[in-house]
């Protein structure tokens, strides 16, 4: 427990949904969620939503949405997916994360949601899938995930 902060001593006493919620409340954003400018929307047992406007920001030299965005937005969703399923003394981390990108973006595609959802939890390893949908149910990109579970110390 970090006792220097008592907010995140407080944070380290909350299960992985209960951190998750509490980040979006305070409207907390991690620097990768500035940077690529999309948002936490929701967070159940097992299910995480991301939210964001593809836009020049993101653009590769072809003049589409890198593939990068779309990665991030899936492992996101996967992650915290697994995230929103753990007690207060666990974590996990990526081991491997599949993409299949099935429509490019423009900043015209308008707003984006990466859902992801566990498929399985053990107690060392996650399975998690996650899709990324237009406004308009266009699929853009899927993935799945492998992640490792573990206790923080």
């Amino acid at each position: 427990m970090n006792t220097s902060n008592p907010v995140a001593a407080t944070l380290d006493e909350l299960d992985g949904l209960a951190q998750l919620r509490h980040m979006m409340a305070l409207g907390k954003r991690p620097g990768i969620a500035v940077s690529l400018d999309f948002d936490l929307v929701e967070a159940d047992a097992g299910r995480a939503v991301f939210a964001g406007k593809p836009g020049e920001h993101a653009y590769n030299p072809l003049g589409t949405i890198h593939g990068g965005y779309a990665a991030t937005l899936l492992d996101s969703a996967c992650g915290c997916a697994v995230h929103a399923s753990l007690s207060a003394a666990q974590s996990y981390t990526t081991l491997e994360l599949k993409i299949a990108y099935h429509k490019a973006m423009t900043r015209d595609t308008g707003v984006v949601r990466a859902e992801g959802r566990v498929m399985s939890i053990g107690r060392r390893a996650a399975f998690a899938e996650a899709r990324l949908v237009g406004e308009d149910g266009t699929l853009y990109a899927s993935a799945t995930s492998t992640l490792m579970v573990f206790e923080r110390q």
